[in-house]
């Protein structure tokens, strides 16, 4: 998600607690979560992750905090992995929901956010044309798809890379090379 620095300070200055700015370090990131979790006058009961980052954090940095948690609800891949990993190692000792797998984010989310997204992204990080370019799009799945397909649309030449065979063809039915 990409942070307005206008909108954030705006909010900040009516006394929304805002953690996080466009340009961030990775120190800054880490900061960012910490002071989310670890806020003055309140207890978190539930956490509501992307990526596993505040989970990790929260387990590793403050325990006993974690100790009081009801309950994870994680929408990433990453973090439903690091969900799993946590689960196997006995350290998972509260209910978690893995919304990533769920069909609105699989179906929806992921094929057609992912459309808008990109081509937000690339025209924000390369400032050129798309029409003609000649782009590679690794794997295929509800991601890929969406990410082919948006790229396609802006005239782009799309290459797909795929290790599974039926994704493959899919993307070579699809009209990509």
């Amino acid at each position: 998600m990409a942070i307005v620095n206008e909108v954030a300070a705006a909010l900040a200055e009516s006394g929304i607690p805002i953690f996080a700015w466009r340009g961030e370090t990775e120190e800054d990131f880490w900061w960012c979560i910490d002071r989310c979790v670890n806020a003055e006058n309140w207890q978190p009961n539930m956490i509501l992750d992307d990526g596993g980052d505040a989970t990790h954090l929260m387990l590793k940095k403050y325990p006993t905090m974690f100790k009081l948690v009801k309950g994870i609800v994680e929408e990433s891949v990453t973090g439903v992995h690091r969900l799993y990993q946590l689960s196997k190692a006995g350290k998972l000792t509260v209910p978690a929901m893995n919304v990533n797998d769920s069909v609105t984010k699989t179906k929806f989310d992921n094929l057609y956010s992912c459309k808008e997204s990109i081509l937000d992204s690339l025209k924000r990080s390369t400032d050129v044309m798309f029409g003609g370019k000649q782009v590679v799009v690794c794997g295929y799945g509800d991601v890929g798809k969406g990410c082919a397909q948006a790229l396609k649309g802006q005239g782009c030449i799309v290459y797909i890379t795929e290790i599974d065979p039926i994704c493959a063809l899919q993307a070579s039915m699809d009209g990509f090379r």
